[in-house]
């Protein structure tokens, strides 16, 4: 049997932009992609802290280096820049590897967007 668990989570982080005026979508700065363990393309849930708007994209590399979340498209009418959200993605696996299965889970700093070591 296979289930959905989570993949990977970037946990309160601060939109630094919203474009109405594109077809849709999230932007990632690939930095946080890798560190997340999330790629272009791939399927996100985004949660909003302020008010729980929650909704589906996927994702689109972002300017490297620059700590943006960009909000594109219909979304922007729910998730506003200044928003802290957490971004998911999820996995389809194995019951049994499953229980022994790990997600990449990172917490960047809110204010600049960037991973702290």
């Amino acid at each position: 049997m296979m289930i959905e668990v989570v993949k990977s989570k970037i946990h309160r982080i601060t939109v630094t932009s919203a474009n109405l005026d594109y077809m849709g979508s999230i932007s990632i700065d690939p930095e946080l992609l890798r560190a997340s363990n999330i790629i272009p393309g791939e399927k996100v849930q985004v949660l909003s802290i302020k008010d729980g708007a929650r909704l589906e994209t996927y994702v689109i590399e972002g300017k490297k280096g620059s700590g943006e979340i960009i909000i594109n498209g219909p979304a922007a009418w729910k998730i506003k820049s200044g928003s802290i959200i957490i971004i998911i993605s999820y996995i389809l696996i194995d019951l049994n590897k499953a229980k022994n299965y790990q997600p990449t889970i990172i917490f960047p700093n809110e204010n600049t967007n960037k991973i702290e070591i």
